[in-house]
């Protein structure tokens, strides 16, 4: 008698250290996700909390799945693309430093991934939680910097008088915004009404941020995601009248979104420089030098460049850095660090695309995080992405909904082998 009662007090005590155990993984996950949106200073809170994350999870035993295994070996010859090319000129300054910040970069891609793939509701519940907490905090310092409502904070949140919020580029700040922005309109879309009132707040913010922040990219980014996502939402619902619903609320969303911008941009500094962004081609874009004219004759150089220019050196050559993260990676890593870089975003297109019409208890979540993830490979033809943190966040994310479905499945379609034939026929009568 006592030897079970020991037993049992020690898989109780076994069960506590586990939960415990993960309660702490969680908190990590969800400040990882927070720390994401600081980064205005280097070394910035995301590195230093997401490495004291990412030790915690390897010392807890961190399993790889073999779905990712693409994901991982494409990402590792990424950047040994970029440790070769860098040699000849690895004396220049922060030259090493750029092809290290790469490496770790993918290291924290290969750890969403992996973490997301197990206790996966939870986990990515909670790192969605973290990152629209930083969010809404990113676009308030933004916002009121730009109003003038924080002072003294407009050497700090603002660019040459657009908003960068917690971020060192508006063009980052209002890229971010987008995923987050996405959870908040699915929230509009297809949640309760508390989740609607909660929803819409959050979107209004986020909105004005990427509006202020006057980043050309983000707002096509941000309107189409939100597009895609709606469709790919009506796509996976059953329901008619959640259809309708959510039909109903796109339109009063765009008239809603319509009359917050008209508001906006009553006020004369946010219309002059509205317009003088709005232009869909700006000075800097035209000519034979200009950002499409460099990525022409750049394109034409990869080709004859097995090895590249190595990283950092694209500037010195053609005055401004290329602004695509495709032509980036062969001018940058060679042709070993481009091809994987295109082929990596390929397979993840694919691999997204292929089990978004699978139910699972995170269905919602994996559309928002491909819809995101297809606004940032459009978005990086013509930005430099190749070192944004949210970027490989989204990747690593999405690869472990990806194994995490794989999973789901895998195990559904085991439970129905295995289940009697007579519970089939009474489930099918």
């Amino acid at each position: 008698m006592s030897i079970a009662v020991t037993a049992d007090h020690q898989q109780l005590s076994a069960e506590q250290t586990a939960t415990v155990g993960e309660q702490l993984r969680l908190a990590l996950l969800w400040l990882t996700a927070l720390a994401g949106a600081f980064v205005f200073v280097e070394p910035s809170p995301y590195e230093i909390v997401s490495l004291a994350t990412i030790l915690l999870f390897l010392f807890a035993g961190l399993t790889l799945s073999s779905v990712i295994m693409p994901m991982i070996l494409l990402l590792a010859v990424y950047n040994v693309g970029f440790s070769l090319s860098v040699l000849p000129v690895a004396s220049q300054p922060k030259v090493v430093q750029w092809v290290l910040i790469s490496w770790y970069l993918g290291a924290t891609c290969i750890f969403f991934a992996a973490a997301l793939s197990r206790n996966t509701m939870q986990r990515v519940s909670i790192l969605v939680r973290g990152y629209t907490l930083g969010a809404v905090i990113a676009s308030l310092a933004g916002i009121g910097a730009y109003f003038g409502v924080i002072p003294g904070a407009s050497e700090l949140f603002l660019r040459f008088g657009r908003a960068q919020g917690t971020f060192n580029d508006p063009n980052v700040l209002g890229a971010f915004l987008v995923f987050p922005a996405l959870i908040a309109f699915q929230r509009i879309l297809v949640g309760r009404l508390r989740d609607t009132l909660a929803g819409s707040l959050q979107l209004a913010i986020f909105s004005l941020a990427v509006l202020l922040s006057f980043s050309r990219a983000a707002w096509g980014q941000l309107v189409f995601c939100m597009a895609l996502m709606m469709l790919l939402t009506l796509l996976t619902t059953f329901s008619g009248r959640v259809r309708i619903r959510i039909v109903i609320l796109t339109i009063l969303g765009v008239l809603v979104f319509a009359g917050l911008i008209a508001m906006v941009l009553s006020f004369d500094s946010v219309g002059g420089l509205f317009k003088e962004r709005a232009s869909l081609e700006q000075s800097y874009d035209s000519g034979p030098m200009g950002r499409f004219g460099r990525h022409i004759v750049g394109f034409q150089m990869a080709l004859d460049l097995p090895f590249g220019i190595g990283p950092m050196q694209f500037s010195k050559t053609f005055v401004e850095d290329p602004h695509n993260a495709y032509l980036n990676a062969f001018m940058s890593g060679g042709w070993l660090a481009g091809f994987s870089y295109i082929i990596l975003t390929i397979l993840t297109l694919f691999a997204g695309a292929r089990y978004l019409l699978v139910q699972t208890p995170w269905q919602r979540i994996y559309i928002a995080v491909f819809a995101a993830y297809v606004g940032l490979a459009l978005e990086s033809a013509i930005i430099d992405s190749d070192h944004w943190r949210h970027y490989f966040l989204i990747v690593g994310v999405l690869w472990g909904l990806i194994a995490a479905t794989r999973r789901y499945l895998n195990q559904s379609r085991r439970r129905r082998a295995e289940m009697p034939p007579l519970a089939t026929m009474a489930r099918t009568a």
